[in-house]
């Protein structure tokens, strides 16, 4: 019988790799990840990531103009 797999916070459990290894529940997406990371060009994935930055900024500002809590 095999067991359980733990529940874990990957965001903050795995910040140095995976800790469950082959019993990681997200492993379906590695493939795809690597896929997209190998394909796309590097313009385009710093584009991707600039404009992630400005939206996270933009969003930043509007929780404290409304004086909301933060969200990590």
């Amino acid at each position: 019988m095999e067991t359980p797999t733990p529940a874990i916070n990957c965001a903050e459990a795995c910040v140095n790799g995976c800790v469950l290894g082959e019993k990681c529940p997200n492993r379906e997406y590695i493939q795809a990840a690597s896929k997209f990371i190998h394909d796309t060009p590097m313009d385009k994935l710093l584009e991707i990531a600039a404009d992630s930055v400005q939206k996270r900024f933009l969003a930043s500002l509007e929780r404290d103009r409304l004086n909301l809590p933060p969200q990590d």
